[in-house]
Protein backbone atom coordinates (compact mmCIF):
# COMPACT_ATOMS: atom_id res chain seq x y z
CA UNK A 1 0.00 0.00 0.00
CA UNK A 2 2.84 2.36 0.89
CA UNK A 3 4.44 1.75 -2.53
CA UNK A 4 1.13 2.41 -4.27
CA UNK A 5 0.71 5.69 -2.39
CA UNK A 6 4.26 6.71 -3.22
CA UNK A 7 3.70 5.91 -6.89
CA UNK A 8 0.46 7.89 -6.92
CA UNK A 9 2.26 10.84 -5.35
CA UNK A 10 4.99 10.72 -7.99
CA UNK A 11 2.40 10.64 -10.77
CA UNK A 12 0.56 13.60 -9.25
CA UNK A 13 3.80 15.56 -8.94
CA UNK A 14 4.79 14.82 -12.53
CA UNK A 15 1.34 15.83 -13.77
CA UNK A 16 1.57 19.08 -11.87
CA UNK A 17 5.04 19.79 -13.20
CA UNK A 18 4.01 19.06 -16.78
CA UNK A 19 0.91 21.21 -16.45
CA UNK A 20 2.94 24.04 -15.01
CA UNK A 21 5.55 23.74 -17.74
CA UNK A 22 2.91 23.88 -20.45
CA UNK A 23 1.25 26.88 -18.82
CA UNK A 24 4.62 28.63 -18.76
CA UNK A 25 5.63 27.94 -22.35
CA UNK A 26 7.47 31.02 -23.64
CA UNK A 27 6.10 32.57 -26.82
CA UNK A 28 9.54 32.60 -28.45
CA UNK A 29 9.00 36.14 -29.70
CA UNK A 30 9.89 37.89 -26.45
CA UNK A 31 13.02 39.07 -28.26
CA UNK A 32 10.94 40.53 -31.09
CA UNK A 33 12.09 37.85 -33.55
CA UNK A 34 9.96 35.09 -35.07
CA UNK A 35 12.25 32.18 -35.94
CA UNK A 36 10.63 30.05 -38.63
CA UNK A 37 11.78 26.70 -40.03
CA UNK A 38 11.15 25.45 -43.58
CA UNK A 39 12.91 23.27 -46.14
CA UNK A 40 13.74 26.13 -48.54
CA UNK A 41 13.41 23.43 -51.20
CA UNK A 42 9.68 22.98 -51.71
CA UNK A 43 8.50 25.39 -54.40
CA UNK A 44 6.13 27.16 -54.59
CA UNK A 45 5.76 26.94 -50.80
CA UNK A 46 9.41 27.80 -50.21
CA UNK A 47 12.72 27.74 -52.04
CA UNK A 48 16.27 29.13 -51.86
CA UNK A 49 17.83 31.66 -54.21
CA UNK A 50 21.13 33.49 -54.49
CA UNK A 51 19.87 37.06 -53.93
CA UNK A 52 17.13 39.07 -52.25
CA UNK A 53 15.08 39.66 -55.40
CA UNK A 54 11.28 39.62 -55.12
CA UNK A 55 11.46 40.22 -51.39
CA UNK A 56 13.48 37.13 -50.46
CA UNK A 57 14.72 36.83 -46.86
CA UNK A 58 18.22 35.70 -45.73
CA UNK A 59 18.52 32.08 -44.62
CA UNK A 60 20.20 31.94 -41.23
CA UNK A 61 23.78 30.67 -41.33
CA UNK A 62 24.07 30.80 -45.12
CA UNK A 63 24.71 33.15 -48.03
CA UNK A 64 21.37 32.27 -49.61
CA UNK A 65 17.88 33.70 -49.41
CA UNK A 66 14.45 32.10 -48.95
CA UNK A 67 11.31 32.98 -50.85
CA UNK A 68 7.93 31.48 -51.69
CA UNK A 69 4.43 31.36 -50.26
CA UNK A 70 5.62 30.41 -46.77
CA UNK A 71 8.10 33.29 -46.70
CA UNK A 72 5.45 35.74 -47.93
CA UNK A 73 3.08 34.56 -45.22
CA UNK A 74 5.79 34.72 -42.54
CA UNK A 75 6.59 38.29 -43.55
CA UNK A 76 2.93 39.27 -43.36
CA UNK A 77 2.59 37.74 -39.89
CA UNK A 78 5.72 39.50 -38.68
CA UNK A 79 4.70 42.87 -40.10
CA UNK A 80 1.32 42.63 -38.38
CA UNK A 81 2.92 41.85 -35.02
CA UNK A 82 6.00 44.07 -35.22
CA UNK A 83 8.45 41.15 -35.24
CA UNK A 84 11.63 40.61 -37.20
CA UNK A 85 11.79 37.40 -39.25
CA UNK A 86 14.51 34.75 -39.12
CA UNK A 87 14.40 31.81 -41.54
CA UNK A 88 16.06 28.52 -40.61
CA UNK A 89 16.56 25.82 -43.24
CA UNK A 90 15.86 22.24 -42.09
CA UNK A 91 14.96 18.99 -43.81
CA UNK A 92 11.34 17.82 -43.65
CA UNK A 93 11.78 15.28 -40.86
CA UNK A 94 13.55 17.83 -38.65
CA UNK A 95 10.79 20.45 -38.74
CA UNK A 96 8.53 19.20 -35.93
CA UNK A 97 11.46 18.20 -33.66
CA UNK A 98 12.81 21.75 -34.03
CA UNK A 99 9.56 23.14 -32.64
CA UNK A 100 9.42 20.54 -29.87
CA UNK A 101 12.96 21.38 -28.76
CA UNK A 102 12.45 25.14 -28.97
CA UNK A 103 15.15 25.57 -31.64
CA UNK A 104 12.56 27.47 -33.71
CA UNK A 105 9.37 29.26 -32.79
CA UNK A 106 7.24 27.97 -35.66
CA UNK A 107 7.21 25.84 -38.76
CA UNK A 108 5.68 27.37 -41.88
CA UNK A 109 6.36 24.73 -44.48
CA UNK A 110 3.22 23.43 -46.15
CA UNK A 111 2.36 20.99 -43.34
CA UNK A 112 -1.06 19.33 -43.28
CA UNK A 113 -2.87 19.79 -39.96
CA UNK A 114 -3.15 16.06 -39.26
CA UNK A 115 -4.28 14.58 -35.96
CA UNK A 116 -0.93 12.80 -35.60
CA UNK A 117 0.99 16.07 -35.83
CA UNK A 118 -1.55 17.82 -33.59
CA UNK A 119 -0.64 15.37 -30.82
CA UNK A 120 2.89 16.82 -30.86
CA UNK A 121 2.37 20.50 -31.72
CA UNK A 122 -0.35 23.13 -31.74
CA UNK A 123 -1.48 24.49 -35.09
CA UNK A 124 -2.31 28.04 -36.07
CA UNK A 125 -4.36 28.40 -39.21
CA UNK A 126 -5.16 27.05 -41.70
CA UNK A 127 -3.12 29.42 -43.82
CA UNK A 128 -3.97 27.55 -47.04
CA UNK A 129 -6.35 24.86 -48.33
CA UNK A 130 -4.64 22.42 -50.69
CA UNK A 131 -6.56 19.70 -52.55
CA UNK A 132 -4.81 16.50 -53.61
CA UNK A 133 -3.90 15.88 -57.26
CA UNK A 134 -1.56 13.77 -59.38
CA UNK A 135 1.05 14.58 -61.99
CA UNK A 136 1.92 12.51 -65.06
CA UNK A 137 3.94 13.10 -68.23
CA UNK A 138 2.30 14.19 -71.46
CA UNK A 139 1.70 11.42 -73.96
CA UNK A 140 1.49 8.63 -71.40
CA UNK A 141 -1.58 6.51 -70.54
CA UNK A 142 -1.55 7.97 -67.04
CA UNK A 143 -2.05 11.47 -68.46
CA UNK A 144 -5.45 10.38 -69.82
CA UNK A 145 -6.81 9.13 -66.47
CA UNK A 146 -10.18 10.55 -65.42
CA UNK A 147 -10.06 9.15 -61.90
CA UNK A 148 -7.79 7.29 -59.52
CA UNK A 149 -9.15 3.90 -60.64
CA UNK A 150 -7.76 4.60 -64.13
CA UNK A 151 -4.24 5.18 -62.83
CA UNK A 152 -1.72 2.35 -62.89
CA UNK A 153 2.02 1.88 -62.90
CA UNK A 154 4.96 2.95 -60.79
CA UNK A 155 4.33 5.91 -58.51
CA UNK A 156 5.76 7.76 -55.55
CA UNK A 157 5.39 10.87 -53.43
CA UNK A 158 7.29 12.75 -50.76
CA UNK A 159 8.38 11.00 -47.58
CA UNK A 160 6.41 11.89 -44.47
CA UNK A 161 3.36 13.25 -46.30
CA UNK A 162 -0.26 12.16 -46.49
CA UNK A 163 0.22 11.99 -50.26
CA UNK A 164 2.41 8.94 -49.75
CA UNK A 165 0.86 7.32 -46.68
CA UNK A 166 -2.85 8.05 -47.24
CA UNK A 167 -3.47 8.84 -50.90
CA UNK A 168 -1.29 6.50 -52.98
CA UNK A 169 -2.64 3.38 -51.20
CA UNK A 170 -6.14 4.36 -52.38
CA UNK A 171 -5.15 3.80 -56.02
CA UNK A 172 -6.07 0.16 -56.79
CA UNK A 173 -3.45 -0.44 -59.48
CA UNK A 174 -0.64 1.64 -58.02
CA UNK A 175 2.81 0.07 -57.82
CA UNK A 176 4.08 2.22 -54.98
CA UNK A 177 7.82 2.83 -54.96
CA UNK A 178 9.95 4.08 -52.03
CA UNK A 179 9.09 7.63 -50.99
CA UNK A 180 11.17 10.52 -52.30
CA UNK A 181 13.11 12.46 -49.68
CA UNK A 182 11.90 15.83 -50.99
CA UNK A 183 9.40 17.39 -53.38
CA UNK A 184 12.12 18.12 -55.99
CA UNK A 185 13.28 14.49 -55.79
CA UNK A 186 9.68 13.35 -56.28
CA UNK A 187 9.30 15.53 -59.37
CA UNK A 188 12.64 14.43 -60.78
CA UNK A 189 11.57 10.79 -60.45
CA UNK A 190 8.58 11.58 -62.66
CA UNK A 191 10.53 13.71 -65.13
CA UNK A 192 13.19 11.04 -65.65
CA UNK A 193 10.66 8.23 -66.04
CA UNK A 194 11.60 6.44 -62.83
CA UNK A 195 7.88 6.54 -62.02
CA UNK A 196 4.75 6.95 -64.13
CA UNK A 197 2.94 9.40 -61.87
CA UNK A 198 3.20 11.13 -58.51
CA UNK A 199 0.71 12.36 -55.93
CA UNK A 200 0.97 15.82 -54.41
CA UNK A 201 -1.12 18.88 -53.56
CA UNK A 202 -2.29 21.41 -56.09
CA UNK A 203 0.13 24.25 -55.20
CA UNK A 204 3.11 21.90 -55.55
CA UNK A 205 1.69 20.59 -58.83
CA UNK A 206 1.12 24.07 -60.22
CA UNK A 207 4.66 25.02 -59.28
CA UNK A 208 5.93 21.89 -61.01
CA UNK A 209 4.20 22.81 -64.27
CA UNK A 210 6.20 26.05 -64.35
CA UNK A 211 9.42 24.05 -64.22
CA UNK A 212 8.38 20.94 -66.18
CA UNK A 213 5.98 21.94 -68.98
CA UNK A 214 5.84 18.32 -70.17
CA UNK A 215 3.90 17.33 -67.06
CA UNK A 216 0.10 17.11 -66.84
CA UNK A 217 -1.93 17.96 -63.74
CA UNK A 218 -4.65 15.40 -62.93
CA UNK A 219 -7.33 16.91 -60.72
CA UNK A 220 -10.20 14.54 -59.96
CA UNK A 221 -12.08 17.00 -57.73
CA UNK A 222 -15.83 16.73 -58.09
CA UNK A 223 -15.57 13.13 -59.25
CA UNK A 224 -16.61 10.11 -57.23
CA UNK A 225 -13.39 8.50 -58.45
CA UNK A 226 -11.20 10.73 -56.33
CA UNK A 227 -9.06 10.52 -53.21
CA UNK A 228 -10.89 10.37 -49.91
CA UNK A 229 -9.23 12.78 -47.51
CA UNK A 230 -10.38 14.63 -44.40
CA UNK A 231 -10.26 18.38 -43.93
CA UNK A 232 -7.31 18.01 -41.59
CA UNK A 233 -5.34 16.47 -44.43
CA UNK A 234 -5.87 19.34 -46.86
CA UNK A 235 -5.80 22.17 -44.32
CA UNK A 236 -2.26 23.59 -44.18
CA UNK A 237 -1.18 25.00 -40.83
CA UNK A 238 1.62 26.58 -38.83
CA UNK A 239 3.22 24.44 -36.09
CA UNK A 240 4.07 25.95 -32.72
CA UNK A 241 5.07 24.36 -29.43
CA UNK A 242 2.28 22.69 -27.44
CA UNK A 243 0.80 25.19 -25.02
CA UNK A 244 2.24 28.24 -26.78
CA UNK A 245 -1.10 30.04 -26.78
CA UNK A 246 0.46 33.50 -27.00
CA UNK A 247 2.13 32.82 -30.34
CA UNK A 248 -0.72 30.72 -31.71
CA UNK A 249 -3.27 33.41 -30.90
CA UNK A 250 -1.10 36.13 -32.43
CA UNK A 251 -0.77 34.16 -35.67
CA UNK A 252 -4.47 33.25 -35.78
CA UNK A 253 -5.46 36.88 -35.23
CA UNK A 254 -3.82 37.74 -38.55
CA UNK A 255 -4.88 34.62 -40.46
CA UNK A 256 -8.51 35.06 -39.41
CA UNK A 257 -8.65 38.31 -41.40
CA UNK A 258 -7.67 36.50 -44.63
CA UNK A 259 -9.97 34.67 -47.04
CA UNK A 260 -9.47 31.69 -49.33
CA UNK A 261 -9.15 34.16 -52.20
CA UNK A 262 -6.37 35.97 -50.31
CA UNK A 263 -4.50 32.69 -49.84
CA UNK A 264 -4.90 31.70 -53.48
CA UNK A 265 -3.80 35.13 -54.74
CA UNK A 266 -0.64 34.95 -52.64
CA UNK A 267 0.06 31.42 -53.87
CA UNK A 268 -0.40 32.56 -57.48
CA UNK A 269 2.14 35.33 -56.85
CA UNK A 270 4.60 32.83 -55.38
CA UNK A 271 4.18 30.49 -58.35
CA UNK A 272 4.74 33.37 -60.78
CA UNK A 273 8.10 34.35 -59.26
CA UNK A 274 9.31 30.81 -58.63
CA UNK A 275 12.75 30.28 -60.18
CA UNK A 276 12.89 27.78 -63.03
CA UNK A 277 15.35 25.67 -61.06
CA UNK A 278 13.15 26.05 -57.93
Amino acid sequence: MRRMLAMALVILMMTALLSGAQAGVPSGVEDGVLTVAMECNYAPYNWSQSDDSNGAVPISGSNEYANGYDVMMAKKLCEANGWKLEIVRLDWDSLVPAVLSGVVDAVIAGQSMTAARAEMVDFAGPYLYASIVCLARQGTPQAEAKGISELSGYCTSQLGTIWYSVCLPQIPNAEIQPAAESAPAMLMALETGAVDFVCTDIPTAQGALAVYPDMVLLDFSGSEDNFVVSEEEINIGISVMKGNAVLKDALDAVLSTMTVDDFNAMMAEATAIQPING
